[in-house]
């Protein structure tokens, strides 16, 4: 795994970040040797938090601990990509290293473009992937986002937008 280390207003030392990549390397296990860890470490309002982006090969983990301390903050991200991961286990086997399961234990920052009355203060860019409805809702959930963006597979590529529904449910929106 190939780690990306960012601070935000706050100073990171060397110790800190050889702990934060001891702790992601047991993640390993799950990962192809091309995953790319991006962690960011910031203190907010006297908290410390540690944002954590782990990217293999289109598919990505996302997890955000906010503690008094920067140690538990990056134990806590651990766990949660952990947890992620184990909580879809069935549906990531075929997506994550062989084997995984056998044995069991970029951000651009903030711009603001005025366009017209309505101020855009951030802007995103990613590759947009072909895949499959369900592998959309999938992503979503393991970013922890209310809504994905994507090329539909089972729709000659046609640009779509999977969400989540006020009931609970999800909601599909293609391009015609």
């Amino acid at each position: 795994m190939k780690f990306v280390f960012t601070d935000r207003k706050v100073e990171v030392s060397d110790e800190l970040k050889s702990y934060a990549q001891k702790k992601f390397e047991k993640l390993d296990r799950y990962f192809n040797k091309d995953a790319t860890a991006h962690l960011t470490f910031s203190v907010q309002r006297g908290r410390h938090v540690v944002e954590a982006t782990v990217n293999q090969g289109g598919m990505f983990f996302r997890a955000v601990e906010n503690t008094g301390d920067m140690y538990a903050s990056i134990d806590g991200t651990v766990g949660m990509i952990e947890r992620q991961i184990r909580k879809n286990k069935t549906r990531l086997e075929k997506k994550l290293r062989v084997g995984a399961f056998e044995r069991e234990v970029p951000d651009l920052g903030p711009a603001i473009e005025e366009i017209g009355k309505y101020n855009i203060v951030r802007r995103k860019r990613f590759d947009v992937k072909p895949m499959s409805v369900e592998d959309a809702i999938l992503q979503m959930e393991l970013l922890g986002h209310q809504f994905f963006f994507f090329k539909n597979y089972d729709n000659n590529d046609r640009c779509a937008v999977v969400y989540v529904r006020n009931d609970g449910g999800y909601g599909l929106i293609e391009s015609e």
